[in-house]
């Protein structure tokens, strides 16, 4: 009995210490203490000036302007030009979009660099076509560019630098640089629909050969890669530069002067004439009528801290809607990852998203969207309310924010019908509807963008997302300019999106969302990712990371532990969702949790880690420094000084 008594005895203490260790390890985990902690890369450190981007190419160009003494303004849209001349997830006929800080005027400004629909693309003419919605690629699917325009207006208005000095990096690697694997590879994997277009054949498959299809036809990691026609219209604009600064106009005159040329003179012909020659719909008043607007970004206050977005022409308010549903729980109480964090998070972020797939749209085209309801701390309030805390919702509807702003929901039959999985690949084949789905719903989750991030002693901040004419690109003539892709993001029925129909002249609503924070008027940080729909779900744990769970910027950044809700609609492609579809991190979310959320109705996916390239820059005002945070994941990089 007494042999028998102490083996109980010793069973039960192995229990307990075993239950006393798991406990720990829980408690560990949920604190964020057990992962979240390690980093694979350091913290850059600075006092004069922070630049990161995508490529460590990119990241050069910007460290290159800071050494000519160009503000955090000039560095910013010499990354931009490079990495669109790299291809990073973009090209030069795509569109851009930017948070400003002035520190002379204490103000964020928004930079809506976004091309519009063009004349002729109605939902009639696509239906006409047997589509659900507009294509994915080529110059059907083409807004009209952006990014050389918001590049230009940036510099013009806010840098110190010419227009030659901030492109002269993107015109050398046009000439020719040593390309990177992942960019030729893309090429190489895209090589079927690339063929079809004569000039984008030409760039991206050098090595072509239609008898041989067995060769390679994109360029090999390494080899020098040539765009001699975009060099010559990048050539081009700082051509008209000096001619105006000859002629006595200012450096700003000067480079609008340039602006001009691209969207209304000789560039700007061949555009339009190519695009049209190919079955495109662009016409000279399009690209002559559109413009960059300077914009009043929206915000809100999170325990003290003001955060900033562009406003519903860009996804970027859902971050504003699901910090305001969060502020009313104690999150640190739930602990860091626990089963109660993640499922609180998961909710409030697709509330948020479920009126992102309503109601946002281009603030410029009627109907105006609901913004001040939609940002209320008491329209959150209502919607805290749906949140059920044993349980997944997958059946909801979006909000009505015009009972908390002055007006009547005109669109209150539709929001009363409002599914979240849209009518897509079902309703393929149906009444000779087709869908021109070449991405899958991963990568129509994950499509397009790069990050850029810049700042310097003077308090200049920017943080850009810049997207669109990525690879396969439709290339413009012989400019060298690859067309966007932003026309998959409107859709032809209303049902889905009232505010988001494809009309003439107006702005699809776009996944692209940089971000800035202030507390007490000064920045504390600045942000971005790219990987379309899963932005603002990235940059919402990356925020709560550094200040809710006291992470530096560097593992904000990498965000280990991050987890994705795929249930909000798919902004390409089929516009598809899955909903209660949860991706979460092996080594970061414990076994106990994951099995207690698959009980709460979720569908566990488990991943060895979330696509989160996250990058971004904290302001330590009590040394006077910045530092810097990229991501390990790509080729996310950063150079301080």
């Amino acid at each position: 009995m007494l042999k028998t008594e102490k083996s109980n005895i010793a069973t039960r203490c192995a229990i307990t210490v075993s239950n006393l260790l798991l406990g720990i390890t829980l408690t560990l985990a949920a604190s964020g203490q057990l992962h979240a902690q390690q980093m694979s890369k350091p913290v850059l450190h600075a006092k004069n000036w922070v630049a990161i981007t995508g490529k460590p190419l990119g990241t050069t160009a910007g460290a290159k302007i800071f050494e000519r003494g160009g503000n955090a303004v000039d560095a910013a849209a010499a990354m931009l030009a490079v990495t669109a001349t790299m291809w990073d997830v973009l090209g030069w006929g795509g569109e851009t979009q930017a948070l400003i800080y002035n520190p002379h005027t204490k103000k964020v400004i928004g930079i809506n660099a976004l091309g519009v629909a063009p004349t002729g693309a109605t939902p009639e003419f696509f239906r006409e076509k047997g589509m659900l919605y507009p294509p994915e690629n080529g110059p059907l699917a083409a807004v009209t560019p952006g990014t050389p325009g918001g590049l230009m207006t940036m510099v013009a208005e806010f840098g110190n630098l010419s227009l030659a000095d901030v492109l002269q990096p993107a015109i050398e690697m046009a000439e020719g640089y040593p390309i990177e694997a992942s960019a030729a590879n893309n090429m190489e994997r895209r090589r079927e629909i690339l063929a079809q277009w004569p000039t984008s054949r030409a760039v991206f498959l050098p090595h072509y050969d239609p008898e041989n299809p067995e060769q390679r036809a994109a360029p090999k990691a390494g080899e020098i890669f040539v765009q001699s026609d975009l060099a010559a219209t990048l050539r081009k604009l700082v051509e008209t530069e000096q001619q105006a600064l000859a002629r006595g106009m200012s450096r700003k005159e000067a480079i609008y002067a340039a602006y001009d040329r691209f969207y209304k003179g000789d560039i700007a012909e061949e555009i339009v004439n190519a695009t049209r020659a190919s079955g495109g719909l662009f016409t000279k008043e399009d690209l002559a009528n559109w413009e960059v607007k300077l914009e009043e970004p929206v915000t809100t206050n999170y325990r003290g801290i003001d955060v900033y977005k562009l406003t519903t022409w860009t996804q970027g308010p859902v971050l504003l809607q699901t910090l305001n549903i969060l502020e009313g729980f104690d999150l640190q109480a739930m602990g860091y990852n626990s089963k109660r964090y993640i499922h609180t998070l998961y909710q409030a972020m697709n509330l948020a998203f479920a009126d992102r797939d309503f109601y946002y749209g281009d603030p410029y085209v009627g109907p105006e969207e609901p913004i001040t309801g939609l940002l209320s701390k008491e329209y959150a309030a209502e919607r805290r309310k749906l949140i059920d805390p044993d349980k997944n919702l997958t059946e909801y509807l979006p909000g009505d924010p015009y009972q908390f702003q002055q007006g009547d929901n005109p669109f209150e039959a539709l929001r009363q019908n409002w599914k979240v999985i849209p009518p897509s690949a079902e309703a393929e084949g149906e009444d000779g509807f087709q869908l021109a789905n070449q991405m899958s719903f991963e990568e129509a989750f994950q499509a397009g963008t790069t990050a850029i991030q810049a700042a310097d002693a003077e308090g200049w901040v920017v943080s850009v997302t810049p997207s669109g004419g990525w690879i396969p690109a439709f290339i413009a003539g012989n400019t060298g300019i690859g067309l966007s892709q932003r026309m998959q993001s409107f859709v032809l029925d209303e049902a889905l999106n009232p505010y988001n129909v494809v009309t003439p002249g107006q702005r699809p609503r776009v996944t692209l969302t940089p971000s800035l924070a202030l507390k007490d008027g000064k920045p504390i940080m600045s942000f971005s990712v790219q990987g379309g729909d899963l932005q603002d779900q990235n940059m919402l744990q990356f925020f709560l990371g550094m200040v809710e769970w006291g992470m530096n910027v560097q593992q904000a950044s990498e965000g280990k532990g991050n987890f994705i809700s795929y249930q909000m609609q798919s902004s390409f492609g089929a516009h598809d969702a899955e909903p209660g579809r949860l991706q979460v991190a092996r080594d970061h979310v414990t076994p106990f949790v994951r099995d207690r959320l698959a009980k709460m109705g979720y569908d566990v996916q488990i991943v060895d880690r979330v696509y989160n390239p996250t990058m971004g820059i904290w302001f330590d005002w009590k040394n006077g420094t910045m530092q810097g945070g990229a991501s390990d994941q790509g080729d996310d990089y950063g150079i301080a000084w």
